[in-house]
């Protein structure tokens, strides 16, 4: 990777805004660059805001084949509104060919349903990057209060996460500014959108942080994804 002062350059980025942390990201890695969604509650904000950036940026979005019909629907409007330059993800085996063999296992064992759905295509397209962008933030969850707006990634990847300290305000402010569409199950108090099985995704309760919904009842909060890379070098 690119030879970087993580520390330093993560000191600098507090109290920079999330467009300068993009422009150093592309000035340093212009070319094998993509950013990750979900085309879930918040996604709209950080695609909008980097395709402004780099617009032809390779968006990459897993398709589990167990998303809700209104995320697919979303999916689709921000493709056309901002002409994503979307490169779509999807499990070795089809949805039907999965239940088939392995019945609800996002119900008995949710880390071993992700890695085949989610992460194992994630993780074969990250290979033909050199960084990518994320639009994880501190205030989502405990897992995420440490991370740093650039990390070293896999090894071999750098990771960008400009809207680490965005609050909600924040985001909000920037939707309305620029009319941007939000995921149709936000009004009904899904903050943190994955999966469409009720053991993957409900709605958040008052008081409970935003990914309170995502696998409720069970010991997990990220889907591995996000790994933390904190002790890599």
């Amino acid at each position: 990777m690119n030879t970087i002062d993580f520390e330093k350059i993560n000191q600098e980025f507090e109290t920079q805004s999330a467009e300068e942390i993009v422009r150093w990201a592309v000035k340093n890695f212009p070319t094998d660059m993509a950013m990750a969604t979900s085309f879930g509650a918040e996604s709209a904000v950080l695609l909008h805001l980097v395709t402004q950036i780099i617009p032809n940026i390779p968006v990459l979005f897993t398709n589990t084949g167990f998303h809700f019909k209104e995320t697919l629907e979303h999916r689709d409007k921000l493709v056309a509104r901002l002409k994503l330059n979307l490169r779509e993800l999807k499990p070795e085996i089809s949805n039907e060919e999965f239940l088939a063999k392995n019945g609800k296992l996002y119900e008995r064992d949710p880390d071993s349903c992700c890695a085949v759905n989610k992460i194992a295509p994630f993780e074969k397209a990250l290979k033909d990057y050199k960084a990518w962008i994320t639009g994880i933030r501190r205030n989502q969850a405990d897992t995420r209060q440490q991370r740093q707006f650039v990390e070293p990634d896999r090894g071999t990847l750098v990771k960008f996460s400009p809207l680490l300290n965005w609050t909600s305000k924040m985001f909000w402010d920037y939707a309305k500014k620029h009319d941007l569409p939000y995921h149709p199950l936000w009004e009904k108090g899904y903050l943190s959108i994955g999966c469409s099985p009720e053991s993957c995704t409900r709605p958040v309760q008052l008081g409970e942080d935003p990914r309170a919904g995502r696998w409720a009842g069970k010991n997990k909060i990220e889907c591995g994804i996000h790994m933390d890379t904190s002790k890599q070098p």
